[in-house]
This record gives structure tokens, C-alpha cells and sequence, in this order.
């Protein structure tokens, strides 16, 4: 049975984790502003509503999800000859060997949208690009609008919360156009944030603001702008990015993952409630442990081991032999009744029948101890020979 004290500590964890449990399902999520342009995420920064809107706007088009590496994927597979690479992400870094598919794919005929406020350093040096980017931690007010003036609005477009202002200052004019830019408070600076570059038979469309097409503006009256930016985009199969994204899941924890998901969440807390509950209960029932006693040794055989060596080590022959003919003639009374006191003829003859042995041999025996018995000296060749015969000697 527990003790008072054990229960109390029982009770006390119970009841803590009972409330850490309460308190976790009933407080309100704070809003995670972290980006993650992933299809899935419903966060603001998510990319969930422009793809779940995405084959409204590219109704001609089929939409493919990429979860696989841009370089895998364009190495490996088999792409329409009019399709379209999709990225959005607030950093598309791509190195050498991704750069180098991602231009031939581009050079054969198709085209690659990239919606970032950073395009990695090897990509703008293939296309003679430079971008800036204003990182104030002071959010600016932005206004985006593009060139096309076939392409109204029903109103202006306001971005400010999470928005940093990024854009292209300088561009390749033989082969860049100018699609979009920055309305500003000086109407002759254009401050510009989509080109297109052409490259080989395609072309590449740059966009450097993903917030456009995150859930949060997407909600909040900019949809519109998205629309007609990604309104460039002609192709007969649209390929969809979800390999480079800030949101990208990479599970390393197994509880990061149950934590993540509600059903396991909740089948997490209800296994450590009814561990606890077990505890409790099962506690009340079981009857304290009973310690093992373990029994005395005989410890007669290493004593009478312990001094024949100390004998042994002397060579007091005469004593081990003594000793050892003492100990099997006891034997010999205890085990068949005899009487040891004479070594005669009838005792031989006794002895032999009893113990199952040859009258030889039980002769040869007794008359080697009685002739030791008679010997005031004796050697260690005696003492094996006593040894041996005795071992042999079946009992």
C-alpha cells in the first residue's frame, strides 16, 4: 500500500497536469505571423487560399504539386513543352546545379515565376540582375501597380503589415521588360518589382513581393493584384513549388509531430491521463513489496577447502592424510552401517558387497590405507595416490 506522503505527491501531479492540460485547450492560439507559402498552411503568411484558388485562375491549365527538389524534379522527369515553374517563398536561394536546370527549362520554351524578395546570388548574376531590399523595421505603406493599363484594379492595392520593400535595381534592358513598380509620392522614380527577362525560347517572370499571394492580403481585398500579376503566366501545365518554402515541414522530433496534430494531441493527453489514473488505483491495491531473504550458506565446504590448502601449502603431508582417511572411513559408517575400526578380510568382503564396488578393488583400497596408517612419514606422492583411489572408489 502507499503511504500518506506518496499519495500527496500523486494527488499534487494529478491535479497540475490536469490543469496544464485545461489551460493549454482553453487559452486562444496566438496568431503565428511566420512565413510558410506552403498549400496547406492557414496561417497568415500560408499559401493555402491561392491554391485552393489557383484553378480558377488558370482554368486552361493543369496544376501539379512539386514536393520534390527543383533539380531532381527537372533532371529526372518529363515537362510539358508550354508549362509554367511556380515559386513563391520569401527566399528562393537556389545553387549551381538548380540555376542550371531551371535555365535550360527556361531556354527550351517554358516559363518560371518567382514571386521572392531574394533571389539568390547565382540566378541574378545569369540574368545581370541587382535587387535591394529595405529591411526597416519601420513597415511601409506600399502600393503596387503594374504597366498594363488593360489590367484595372477596382481599387488601390495596400500593403503594409510583414511587407518589406524589395526591388530591382538594376536589370539587363536588352532583354528585361518592366511590368510592375512601386506607386510612390514622385510620379517620375519607378521603383520597380516585376520584370520579365526572356531566356532562349522561354522566359523568366520576376515578382519580388510573395505577400501578394499569402492568405492575409489574399482576405483582404488585394486579390485582384495577384490575379493580374500571375495573369503572365500562358501554359497548358502549371507547376506548383512546395519544396522551397520557409514552411516547409521537416519533422525531427516524434512529439513535435503528435503535437502538431490534434487528433494525436488529444490521444496523447488522454494516455498520460489514464497512466495516472492506473497509478492511483492500481497503487491502492497493490501490497508492498516483501523483501527477499535469502537463506544461510553452508559454508562447511569452502572452510574444509580453505585449511586443506593451508595444509597443502605446509606439505604436512601426514595431517592431509590423516584427515582424509578419517573423513571417508566416517563415510563408510554413515553411508553402509559398518564397523571401520579393523581392516580384516570380512570387512573387505562387507564393504565390497555394499557400495557395488569389486572385491579387488576395494582390497587394494583398504590395504593401501591401512598400510599409510602404519607409516609414521609420509610423501606427496602418497597423499595423490590416496587422492585417486578414493575418487575412484564408487560410493
Amino acid at each position: 500500500m502507499l503511504d500518506k506522503r506518496s499519495k500527496k505527491v500523486l494527488w499534487v501531479f494529478g491535479v497540475a497536469l490536469l490543469a496544464i492540460v485545461i489551460t493549454e485547450l482553453v487559452r486562444p492560439k496566438p496568431i503565428d505571423w511566420r512565413t510558410s507559402y506552403t498549400s496547406f498552411d492557414k496561417i497568415p503568411f500560408g499559401g493555402f487560399v491561392f491554391f485552393e484558388e489557383a484553378p480558377s485562375l488558370f482554368k486552361n491549365s493543369e496544376i501539379k504539386k512539386i514536393e520534390k527538389d527543383p533539380y531532381e524534379f527537372l533532371k529526372d522527369s518529363t515537362y510539358s513543352e508550354n508549362s509554367a515553374y511556380v515559386f513563391i517563398n520569401d527566399e528562393v536561394s537556389l545553387d549551381k546545379r538548380q540555376v542550371e536546370e531551371i535555365l535550360k527549362y527556361a531556354e527550351s520554351g517554358n516559363t518560371v515565376f518567382m514571386s521572392s524578395r531574394s533571389l539568390g546570388y547565382i540566378l541574378r548574376d545569369s540574368l545581370k540582375l541587382f535587387t535591394s531590399t529595405n529591411y526597416n523595421i519601420l513597415e511601409e505603406e506600399l502600393h503596387p501597380k503594374l504597366f498594363n493599363k488593360a489590367l484595372k484594379q477596382d481599387s488601390v492595392s495596400t500593403f503594409k503589415k510583414g511587407v518589406f520593400k524589395s526591388t530591382f535595381s538594376k536589370i539587363d534592358t536588352l532583354k528585361t521588360t518592366a511590368l510592375g513598380y512601386f506607386d510612390t509620392k514622385e510620379p517620375a522614380l519607378k521603383e520597380l518589382n516585376y520584370i520579365k527577362v526572356k531566356f532562349g525560347k522561354g522566359q523568366f517572370l520576376l515578382h519580388n513581393m510573395p505577400e501578394a499571394f499569402s492568405n492575409y492580403y489574399l482576405l483582404n481585398g488585394n486579390e485582384k493584384y495577384a490575379a493580374n500579376v500571375l495573369s503572365y503566366i500562358d501554359a497548358d501545365e502549371i507547376y506548383w513549388d512546395e519544396y522551397i518554402k520557409s514552411g516547409r515541414k521537416v519533422i525531427t522530433s516524434p512529439m513535435r509531430f503528435i503535437l502538431n496534430q490534434e487528433p494525436l494531441t488529444w490521444a496523447y493527453y488522454v494516455l498520460l491521463g489514464g497512466l495516472l489514473i492506473f497509478v492511483l488505483f492500481k497503487g491502492k491495491r497493490e501490497q508492498r513489496v516483501v523483501a527477499v531473504m535469502e537463506p544461510l550458506k553452508n559454508t562447511s565446504v569452502e572452510f574444509t577447502k580453505t585449511i586443506g590448502d593451508l595444509y597443502f601449502q605446509h606439505k604436512d603431508y601426514s595431517n592431509i592424510i590423516a584427515k582424509k582417511i578419517t573423513y571417508f572411513l566416517e563415510t563408510l559408517r554413515s553411508k553402509y552401517y559398518i564397523n571401520t575400526n579393523e581392516i580384516s578380510e570380512d570387512f573387505i568382503k562387507t564393504l565390497a558387497l555394499k557400495s557395488g564396488n569389486s572385491f579387488e578393488k576395494t582390497q587394494e583400497l583398504m590395504l593401501f590405507i591401512r598400510n599409510l596408517k602404519e607409516k609414521s612419514v609420509h610423501s606427496e606422492a602418497d597423499l595423490l595416490e590416496l587422492n585417486k583411489k578414493i575418487e575412484a572408489f564408487r560410493l
